[in-house]
């Protein structure tokens, strides 16, 4: 199923199928409030902007129930609904650009890009139509337990059509005496039973003698006879009755006087003589409403800890936000719980979670509302926040981080999570539910990037701030289609002769306004962006095309360093687009050198190091960035394969009046020597910096001292002066 795959059976032949779709008659079915209601209730347990239920004739699509879809009918053609009916499992299209049997396919109305569909599978096999939900962006978050929801809601789809079918039986219902599934029971203008079949008692716990004879309210509940009789008494004054033809639910009454929910299609005739007679075809409904909780309850609960789930949190907010209350908002974000998932996998980590939501709840008021977002973040929402000083938003926020002070002990296992919260309350804060939750995620950014474990109280600053990055990303965007990004070079030194052996490539911005920016002015915000993916094969294929053009200009012994953001090693595939990047220029794959961040390592561990293996099998060099600034540093070096290190500059600068900078140079290169590494020192500027690190051991150095980073002409002219000089040096 994942991925649109369909398991098929024996499916019967196309005409029997269109034949057994006439019987459901379509007209008749639209704009059924039960249809309409299940419709709604896919759309919201899905979280789907659309959702529909089709049936699939010969030619086109005939929509018979809709949420957030406008047209009725479509070519079938131009329905994945036809494709869903080929098979007895639900097809599931995750990304439908991506998706080759879909992506031409012409589409009405706002293109889809995921569909997920059931068939309606009638009690002979007859897949007349489907259940359906869709979103306008692909979605990759529909797992084997959505499909099963959606299955059983296409079931419920079918025995509504199935019960609307049977008010077609009316007057013949003596014919149906032996049925088992559905009760059927006559009656006389006065309500006096005349007929039940066996469905009948085996329902409302009665023998056939039992009922024959006596009047009907015999199976309604106390509170319902009156209204009952009345529209007895219309009916039979000529009259029309107003459920006559309709399909409802009612309450029924069991003769151990308990009370059921079924589901009741009515029916009036007269007979030539004039006499009314009426019939009920009935089902017990019981099961069904069971099945409904339990996905009502799916819909607004968390499955893994039973807290509320983020729909019905924000249901409960607006209901506090609509009776003009002080509502507050907490998000609460896990700190160390990735760690907890990585070392001991899924199992343990759910089980830390709902240990969790137990712990947090326990430490809040008993009005608090507490849920579980997803993931390791939870929210809460409290009626009041206590006031112009937000003293009990203020109280629940230092109870919660209290709270984890204590470890969790789970199987055996002991665990120190910390939790970051950011606050937001109304109407301070925010004006609507979206807003203030917003604004929440706002205080806990800056709570996070506080070093975590602590609380935020959100400020309007935040926002703002969160403004001038989202412009940021829209002027990046802009930049990186209008070709505003260019690469500059920085030479790479043998510090003995002063060759150049490398040159780095760092980023450059053209700014429109702003002139030419270093990264320190955008890299923060492109690096964590959906751009970071475009702009770093952008780089990539920019930085080895260069390398190509100095081949072919008669720049041999060169190799170029290419800085990696995080998240180009995210979708698994970072490895095959550099091995791509450097056959296509022609390159020595030695000749290109990938420098990597420590925060890459720790952030994302094993597919780093999946393709920095891959990479190093091929022969790519790979550099370990800003060594020692960060927290993974020698377990990388243990566990990567590395071929150099680059000293951070914040180690260079004072090597010459700071001993303690000078050992630990000295420790760094000794260590790079004894692991085989190749070390570069970065930010070196003056000819005293340089003598040291030659004294250290150091060999090789990059800085402004042999030169700025320059645009690619410059860099050209420098590697071909250094040529020169190599060669004049040789012939001497």
């Amino acid at each position: 199923m994942a991925g649109g795959t369909q398991a098929k059976t024996d499916i019967p032949t196309e005409e029997a199928r269109l034949e057994a779709l006439q019987a459901f008659n379509v007209a008749g079915v639209e704009g059924s409030s039960t249809l309409e209601e299940i419709t709604r209730l896919a759309a919201d347990i899905f979280g789907m902007p659309r959702a529909w239920v089709s049936f699939v004739e010969r030619d086109r699509q005939w929509l018979v129930s809709r949420t957030g879809v406008d047209i009725k009918e479509t070519p079938r053609s131009s329905s994945f609904c036809s494709h869903t009916v080929q098979g007895d499992v639900p097809l599931v299209v995750p990304d439908i650009d991506r998706d080759p049997r879909f992506r031409d396919m012409e589409q009405i109305g706002t293109r889809l890009r995921f569909y997920a569909g059931a068939p309606l599978i009638s009690a002979h096999g007859h897949r007349i139509g489907a259940l359906c939900v869709g979103d306008t962006a692909p979605r990759g978050d529909f797992t084997e337990a959505d499909a099963g929801i959606l299955v059983r809601l296409a079931a419920l789809v079918m025995e509504h059509l199935e019960l609307l079918r049977s008010e077609i039986v009316r007057q013949s219902m003596m014919a149906f005496g032996n049925a088992t599934d559905l009760a059927m029971i006559a009656t006389n203008a006065k309500g006096i039973i005349l007929f039940v079949n066996r469905a009948a008692s085996h329902i409302f716990g009665y023998g056939p003698d039992e009922m024959i004879g006596r009047d009907c309210v015999m199976i309604m509940p106390e509170r319902m006879r009156e209204a009952h009789s009345a529209a007895m008494a219309r009916v039979s004054a000529g009259g029309q009755s107003r459920l006559s033809g309709r399909t409802l639910e009612v309450t029924g009454l069991r003769r151990d006087r308990t009370e059921f929910p079924m589901e009741l299609s009515l029916s009036v005739w007269r007979r030539h003589d004039g006499e009314v007679g009426m019939g009920a075809i009935i089902r017990d409904i019981s099961l069904r409403r069971q099945r409904d909780m339990r996905l009502l309850r799916l819909a607004n609960h968390d499955p893994l800890t039973g807290l509320k789930n983020r729909r019905r949190f924000e249901d409960l907010l607006g209901a506090f936000m609509e009776r003009s209350g002080n509502p507050a908002v907490l998000l609460l974000d896990l700190d160390g719980f990735k760690e907890v998932n990585d070392t001991q996998g899924h199992g343990v980590g759910d089980t830390v979670l709902q240990a969790v939501a137990v712990r947090i709840a326990a430490a809040l008021p008993s009005d608090a509302v507490v849920a579980r977002f997803g993931g390791d973040e939870f929210a809460v929402l409290l009626p009041d926040s206590g006031g112009p000083d937000f003293t009990v938003a203020t109280l629940a926020a230092q109870a919660v981080l209290r709270a984890f002070v204590s470890p969790f002990v789970t199987e055996g296992l002991v665990f120190q999570l910390g939790v970051s919260i950011g606050c937001a309350c109304a109407p301070e804060h925010a004006s609507d539910v979206e807003e203030l939750i917003a604004s929440a995620d706002f205080a806990l950014y800056r709570a996070k990037e506080g070093g975590g474990r602590n609380w935020r109280l959100f400020e309007p600053a935040m926002r703002d701030a969160a403004r001038a990055q989202r412009a940021l990303q829209d002027e990046l965007l802009r930049g990186l289609h209008r070709g505003e990004f260019e690469l500059y070079y920085q030479p790479q030194v043998a510090l003995d002769r002063g060759r150049i052996f490398g040159m780095e490539a760092l980023i450059r911005w053209n700014h429109p306004r702003r002139g030419v920016l270093t990264p320190a002015a955008f890299v923060e915000v492109l690096a964590g962006s959906v751009l970071a993916l475009p702009v770093g094969r952008w780089v990539m294929n920019e930085a080895c095309a260069r390398l190509e053009a100095w081949r072919a200009a008669g720049i041999g012994d060169v190799r170029v360093g290419i800085n990696i953001f995080p998240a180009q090693f995210r979708g698994g595939t970072f490895g095959a687009e550099v091995l791509e990047a450097i056959r296509r220029h022609h390159l020595d794959p030695g000749s290109v050198e990938i420098e990597v961040t420590e925060g890459v390592m720790l952030d994302y561990d094993e597919v780093a190091m999946a393709q920095i293996t891959m990479l190093r099998h091929a022969g790519v060099r790979v550099a370990l960035d800003d060594f020692g600034t960060g927290y993974a540093s020698l377990s990388a070096l243990k566990r990567f394969p590395l071929t150099t290190l680059k000293i951070d500059r914040s180690f260079v600068t004072d090597l010459a009046t700071s001993p303690r900078d000078t050992a630990i140079a000295r420790a760094m290169l000794s260590m790079g020597a004894e692991l085989g590494l190749d070390v570069i020192a970065e930010g070196v500027e003056t000819p005293e910096q340089e003598r040291m690190l030659i004294e250290l051991g150091c060999v090789c150095g990059q800085g402004f001292r042999y030169g700025r980073p320059m645009a690619e002409s410059e860099a050209l002219g420098a590697l071909q002066r250094d040529a020169e000089r190599q060669q004049a040096g040789a012939a001497l």
